[in-house]
C-alpha cells in the first residue's frame, strides 16, 4: 500500500484533496479581479502555515495573468500541484478559433462555459491552446484537470496527448446553477466510459484510464436531490462546511465508518466566493485536517497523487461505501451508500422505517447526448439508468423500495427496525448491513459488485415472510417496460436495462396500483442481479 498505518478503524486509506480552483474575474463580484486574486493569496498563506499540500487549478484567464504566474511560482511549495480548471473563458475560446457566445469574459452558461458546449473538434483545439500556454509558463503540462463537468472527448484527449492522471467533477445535484448530474458514482472515484464521462465503465476496453473524483464533500443524508439547503464541505455554507460541529461529524464518518476500497473527500473552495465568506470555515477545516493528518487518520494529498494511487491499485473501478449512522440534525436518520462499477444503491433510515431510497444502474454503452455534437441548451443534464429514484420519482406518494412483512394470508405490514443497523466490510468488495427488527429477528443485506442479497430470519430462527415493494408513481410506470416472474425491464436514454432475480432466489410481481413486489425464494433469500444492455 502507498500509505502507512492509521489509527482509524478501517484498513483502507482516507484521502482528502484540498482543491482550490482559480478564476481571474467574475462579473457577479464587484472589483472581482482584485477580490479573487486576494482570496487565492490568502488561501495560499493559510495552507503554507498549516504545511498541507493543495491542488491549485487555474482557469485559462488566470493562467495567462502574470500576477497569478508570479504568485504561484514564488509562493507555492514544492508539494503543491498546479492544475487545470476546465471552464472556458473568452480568451481561450477565441485563441482556439471558436466564436465567443458569452455575455461576459467568463460566462457560466452551460453551453458557453463548459466543454460540451463546443464540437469535439473545437474541444481538442481548446485543449491544445491551454496545454501549450501552460507549458510555456510553467515548463510542464498539468497532470490533472477538473470542472463541474468535463466531457469524455476532452478527457480522453487530455490523457492520450498530454498525460493527465486524474480529473474531478461536481457532486451529484439536481438543477443547482443550471447543472444536473444525477445517478452517478456517489463519491470517491470511478473510471468513466469512453462514450460518457458521467457513466462509470464496466470494462478496461470501455473505460478512459483517468479516475474522476467526486467534488465538494456531500452530506450523505441531506445532500440529496432538491435538498433544502446546501450541505457540503464547502466552507462558505454556514450550516455545513462552515460549521465546526458539522465538519467534525463529516470527518468522523469519513475516518471511522466502513468505506471498502478507500474513503475520500475534497476540501477547499473556489476563489469566486471571496476570502471574507470562506475564511472562518476554511480556517477551521484546515486546522482539523492538519491535526487528523498528523494523527495518521487521513492522508492529505494533491489530486495528482490521489489519481496515481488509484491507478496503481485499481485497474477497474472498485466498490466503495459511504456510511453515516448518526444524524447531526438529531432527527434519527441514518444512511448507507454502496457503489460499484455496475450500480449504486442507497439505504435510508427515517421516521421509524428504512427503505431503498436510490438505485441506479451503470452501462458504458450509453452514449452521452453531447458525445458527437455540441450542447445547445443553457443548462446541462447528465444521468445514468434509474431503477428507483426517490428524489425525482416522488409525487403524492414518497418513492422508494419499501420492506414489508407478509402474513400467511397475504396481508402486509411495515418491516420496522429495532435499534441501529450493524454495517461491516465482509471483504474488500462486499458490504454487510444487519438490521434487528421490531418483534424479533433480523434482516440482512449484502452488497456485492454485481448483485445485492437480502434475507430475513424471525425471532425463532425461521425464514421471514417478507417482500420489497417498489413505489415510484408515474415516473416508475414510464420507466418500467415489462415485469416478468424473474425480473423487470426498464427503458431510459434509449437503452433497455434489467433488474433480475437469481434462479430460485426471488420473483417479481406487478401489483394493481402499479407498484412492483419483489419476493424472496423459499429459503427466504432474495438476490437481485444488475443487467445492462439488452
Amino acid at each position: 500500500m502507498l500509505y502507512g498505518s492509521r489509527s482509524a478503524d478501517a484498513r483502507e486509506p482516507r484521502i482528502v484533496n484540498i482543491y482550490n480552483f482559480v478564476r481571474n474575474s467574475d462579473y457577479r463580484v464587484p472589483n472581482s479581479e482584485e477580490v479573487l486574486y486576494e482570496t487565492t493569496r490568502e488561501q495560499i498563506q493559510l495552507l503554507k502555515r498549516a504545511n498541507l499540500p493543495a491542488t491549485w487549478a487555474l482557469q485559462y484567464d488566470a493562467l495567462i495573468n502574470p500576477r497569478y504566474q508570479k504568485l504561484f511560482k514564488e509562493q507555492l511549495a514544492a508539494k503543491d500541484e498546479i492544475a487545470a480548471w476546465w471552464e472556458i473563458p473568452q480568451p481561450l475560446a477565441e485563441k482556439a478559433g471558436s466564436k465567443w457566445r458569452g455575455h461576459h469574459e467568463w460566462d457560466p452558461t452551460a453551453n458557453v462555459g463548459f466543454s460540451p458546449g463546443y464540437t469535439p473538434e473545437e474541444r481538442r483545439k481548446l485543449v491544445d491552446v491551454y496545454m501549450g500556454d501552460f507549458k510555456a509558463i510553467f515548463g510542464y503540462y498539468p497532470r490533472t484537470a477538473g470542472s463541474w463537468y468535463l466531457d469524455e472527448v476532452t478527457l480522453a484527449y487530455m490523457h492520450e496527448h498530454y498525460g493527465i492522471v486524474a480529473s474531478c467533477n461536481c457532486k451529484d445535484q439536481v438543477g443547482t446553477d443550471g447543472y444536473t448530474l444525477w445517478g452517478g458514482y456517489w463519491n470517491q472515484a470511478y473510471y468513466p466510459s469512453r462514450l460518457n464521462a458521467y457513466m462509470p465503465a464496466q470494462t478496461r476496453a470501455g473505460q478512459i484510464d483517468v479516475p474522476i473524483f467526486r467534488m465538494l464533500g456531500s452530506d450523505p443524508i441531506y445532500q440529496y436531490g432538491n435538498s433544502a439547503g446546501m450541505f457540503t464541505l464547502e466552507p462558505v455554507y454556514q450550516a455545513a462546511g462552515g460549521s465546526a460541529d458539522w465538519v467534525a461529524w463529516f470527518m468522523n464518518n469519513l475516518i471511522h465508518q466502513p468505506a471498502l476500497a478507500f474513503g475520500y473527500s475534497q476540501a477547499g473552495q473556489e476563489n469566486s466566493f471571496g476570502w471574507e465568506a470562506m475564511k472562518t470555515g476554511l480556517t477551521l477545516q484546515v486546522a482539523l485536517l492538519a491535526k487528523q493528518a498528523k494523527a495518521g487518520e487521513i492522508q492529505v494529498e494533491t489530486l495528482a497523487q490521489a489519481g496515481e494511487w488509484f491507478h496503481r491499485n485499481y485497474a477497474l473501478t472498485p466498490p466503495t461505501a459511504v456510511v453515516a449512522l448518526d444524524d447531526w440534525k438529531h432527527q434519527n436518520r441514518k444512511t448507507v451508500w454502496y457503489d460499484s462499477r455496475f450500480y449504486r444503491i442507497n439505504f435510508l433510515w427515517e421516521n421509524g422505517a428504512f427503505f431503498i431510497r436510490d438505485l441506479h444502474c451503470f452501462d458504458e454503452n450509453v452514449v452521452s447526448v453531447t458525445h458527437n455534437s455540441a450542447l445547445t441548451t443553457r443548462s446541462l443534464a447528465y444521468g445514468t439508468l434509474p431503477m428507483m429514484d426517490e428524489a425525482l420519482w416522488s409525487g403524492k406518494e414518497k418513492a422508494g423500495i419499501w420492506p414489508v412483512l407478509l402474513s400467511s394470508d397475504g396481508e402486509k405490514s411495515p418491516m420496522a427496525p429495532d435499534g441501529p443497523p450493524a454495517v461491516k466490510e465482509l471483504t474488500p468488495l462486499d458490504l454487510s448491513i444487519t438490521q434487528p427488527l421490531s418483534g424479533g429477528g433480523t434482516f440482512s443485506i449484502i452488497c456485492r459488485e454485481t448483485k445485492v442479497t437480502f434475507s430475513g430470519m424471525d425471532g425463532k430462527g425461521q425464514p421471514l415472510r417478507w417482500a420489497w415493494e417498489m413505489v415510484g408513481g408515474a415516473e416508475q410506470k414510464s420507466a418500467v417496460q415489462t415485469v416478468t416472474p424473474d425480473g423487470i425491464v426498464y427503458r431510459n436514454s434509449g437503452m433497455n436495462y434489467q433488474l433480475r432475480t437469481a434462479p430460485d432466489a426471488g420473483s417479481c410481481q406487478q401489483l394493481d396500483n402499479g407498484a412492483v413486489r419483489l419476493r424472496p425464494g423459499r429459503s427466504g433469500k432474495l438476490v437481485l442481479i444488475f443487467y445492462t444492455t439488452t
